[in-house]
């Protein structure tokens, strides 16, 4: 797919129908379109950017392009009267979308147990001017944790259907638009009553969402648009992982798009060339400097999704890129028919090189967005443009009046663009309404007044804290049921297991001896001599907590959602006592005279002084643990004394694969999280997507934590410590 470069510079040279075969008989195969002057993997990429001009072919590749366009959406059998539902208007006007972790403490209060909407929302508006839309999003990385399935957990939330009805209000009440998430991949979890297109429509239906949004999807199937449509609740489709079969056009309005190649010549987004109204959301989740992101946004006309909160691990904006969308947005906001125009064009003819400008004609007025790939900054004639008598210039992106040079029928237009920077034209048609053009014009000279360069491209982690957990009072032999772990030393080695985050900083948690977070850990130890209980705490023993003190949560959503009447079923006393949230097992720890151990403690008491893989030894037996459950339903755990095989040096029992257990709390600006230690037997099938086991007396896992309604599991228990005198 490379250019062939025009025979002459002759600019009245022929289209050559041979450059068109070899330039665009294979362009359905990708997502973005070759450029003209050199495609995306360019011979010359390293050592020959110097010899691309766009401008030479320019007006060749835009001509053949409609050209193939034309054929294209014939080839498609194309229909679009979904764009034209009023309805469905507003996926045209979606600029700014953002996936909304619902464990963000910005967006949830652990502490009062609500919604806070408008919290997350004024953030995200004090940084870079506020979303469109959000994707509210609640299943993975905790899926899988144990067999609710992705319909379970929305209930699950805080509320329930009608707690998350009263979030998307209060999303609606300022202008936001709300998306759910499907996942394709969940087959392992607990079976679903509706397929899930049913299930789908019936939740956003109940919640008042706008739109599905197709985790893994490479177009999400029109299922799922006709079942919503067969409920009189209309919604947009969003795939995760753009259109591969693209007829899937015609009812995915919008999508999210990926990793646009790097190159001298900025690519062209395929969908939005063969249909401009469908909106696409640029996602590189993991970028740090962002530059070239919304450069390729710009010049596409297209959204951002600017995520942030990436399963709670932190890639925050830095500052220059939360300043470059803002003013992106507001550009696109005060002209919000033109980057959907029909009549886009981009590759406009530049007057400086390493320039590249796109034409999106509106009703009255015209604009054109500017990205300068070289780090210079330039100055001077930038757009040589026709001109009316009486068509009134603006620089948009710096908030002037614009005189042009008029050069006969000709605008020969200067403003000034950053190295790696921005610019924007705005063309008034004689004429034309001027109404708020003002208000706009004062706001973005106000933020050009703080040049992109002033502002940092440094970007850091969020720090952890670890949450403080007291001692108790300190007891001088092992209480009954404990066991005693001896003073020591020991290599304290652990690594998370998270699916995503590679070793980037961030990752996984920070223990107070790091200064960020990371996924591996080393630290040798000293420990204190202490008490432990034998197995976690049982059925039977929570029973009797529950009894004496009178214990009622707050929340009680799934509170012992496995007991019977206010009792475990009979022959289940001996049991891992489970469904009891963080503040459960605090809560009853405290009544015990004990606390929750220290992740570190809980290592000790499992592996000891010599590094053993399993508490039993180096090599896994079956005979050490409950055999794995895989199917869809989860059964019950096994009795925690069911394994003496499994004992840990110092005596303690069922430490790996029965339950997981709380040990300690980890929180930063956004996220909480706990640390699970010794995995559980609940292996759901089917997809690598599911949350993580971890065996291994080196390996944890690391729970979102958002309220106890949410976070109450099958497959999580606790045992206690007490401090020795």
């Amino acid at each position: 797919m490379i250019a062939d470069p025009p025979d002459s510079d002759d600019p009245n040279t022929a289209r050559r129908p041979v450059a068109t075969a070899y330039r665009f008989s294979h362009v359905t195969t990708g997502r973005y379109l070759p450029t003209p002057g050199g495609a995306p993997g360019w011979p010359f990429a390293d050592i020959g950017h110097w010899m691309i001009d766009a401008n030479r072919s320019a007006d060749d590749w835009v001509a053949e392009l409609r050209d193939w366009r034309r054929e294209h959406l014939v080839r498609i059998g194309y229909d679009d009267r979904h764009y034209r539902r009023p309805e469905l208007a507003w996926t045209q006007r979606n600029f700014v979308h953002v996936q909304a972790m619902v464990e963000d403490r910005f967006l949830h209060d652990p502490e009062r147990g609500g919604w806070t909407v408008d919290r997350y929302l004024d953030d995200l508006v004090a940084r870079f001017g506020g979303v469109d839309s959000v994707l509210l999003w609640f299943v993975y990385p905790n899926i899988g944790v144990d067999d609710r399935n992705k319909t379970d957990l929305l209930g699950d939330l805080p509320g329930g259907v009608d707690g998350v009805r009263a979030a998307v209000d209060a999303f609606h009440r300022r202008g936001v638009r709300v998306f759910l998430p499907t996942m394709p991949w969940d087959h392992g979890t607990r079976e679903p009553d509706d397929d899930d297109w049913t299930a789908m429509a019936k939740l956003v239906a109940a919640t008042g969402a706008d739109g599905i949004n197709g985790d893994t999807y490479n177009g999400v199937p029109r299922a799922f648009f006709d079942a919503c449509d067969a409920l009189g609740h209309p919604v947009a489709l969003a795939p995760e992982s753009t259109i591969s079969a693209e007829e899937q056009l015609i009812w995915n309005l919008t999508s999210w798009g990926k990793k646009a190649p790097d190159t001298p010549v900025p690519p062209v987004a395929k969908f939005k060339w063969c249909e401009p109204r469908h909106m696409i959301h640029y996602e590189n989740r993991w970028g740090r400097d962002r530059r070239h992101d919304l450069q390729y946004c710009f010049f596409n006309g297209i959204g951002y999704n600017a995520w942030e909160n990436v399963w709670g691990i932190w890639n925050g904006f830095t500052a220059r890129d939360a300043a470059t969308l803002l003013r992106i947005a507001s550009v696109y906001r005060a002209f919000p028919e033109t980057p959907t125009s029909l009549d886009w064009r981009p590759y406009e003819p530049c007057l400086q090189r390493g320039v590249f400008a796109s034409r999106f004609p509106g009703a009255g007025r015209t604009l054109w967005t500017l990205v300068n790939r070289n780090e210079s900054d330039l100055d001077g004639d930038q757009l040589r443009l026709p001109h009316a008598r009486g068509t009134r210039w603006f620089d948009a992106w710096n908030g002037i009046a614009l005189q042009p040079r008029i050069d006969g029928e000709h605008a020969v237009i200067a403003v000034p663009l950053e190295g790696h920077g921005f610019g924007a034209v705005i063309a008034l048609a004689p004429g034309a309404d001027a109404t708020a053009l003002d208000t706009f014009l004062d706001a973005q000279a106000a933020r050009a007044a703080t040049p992109l360069r002033a502002l940092s491209r440094e970007w850091t982690p969020l720090c952890q804290q670890c949450v403080p957990i007291a001692d108790t009072a300190p007891a001088a032999n092992a209480p009954d049921g404990m066991v005693e772990i001896p003073a020591g030393e020991f290599d304290f080695v652990v690594g998370g297991v998270e699916v995503e985050g590679q070793a980037w900083a961030g990752t996984d948690v920070q223990y107070p001896w790091e200064d960020d977070p990371r996924r591996w850990h080393r630290r040798r130890m000293a420990l204190r001599r202490y008490f432990i209980d034998r197995t976690p705490v049982t059925n039977a023993q929570f029973k009797a907590f529950v009894d004496a003190s009178g214990y009622a949560p707050r929340d009680a959503h799934h509170f012992l959602r496995h007991w019977r009447d206010g009792a475990p079923l009979p022959g289940t006393e001996r049991q891992p006592v489970r469904w009891v949230a963080l503040e459960d097992a605090r809560a009853y720890a405290a009544w015990a005279g004990k606390r929750l151990p220290r992740e570190w403690e809980w290592q000790y008491a499992a592996q000891g002084s010599d590094a053993r893989i399993y508490p039993w030894g180096d090599a896994w037996r079956d005979d050490a643990a409950p055999a794995p459950c895989f199917a869809r339903t989860m059964r019950a755990p096994d009795d925690v004394d069911a394994h003496a095989a499994g004992a840990s040096p110092f005596g303690v029992l069922d430490l790996v694969g029965n339950v997981w257990q709380w040990t300690d709390e980890y929180r930063d600006l956004h996220t909480r999280s706990a640390v699970l230690r010794g995995g559980s037997l609940y292996r759901p099938q089917g997809s690598h997507w599911y949350f993580p086991q971890a065996l291994r007396n080196d390996e944890h896992g690391k729970l979102l934590l958002m309220a106890p309604c949410k976070d109450r599991s099958g497959a999580i228990g606790f045992r206690c410590v007490v401090d020795a005198a």
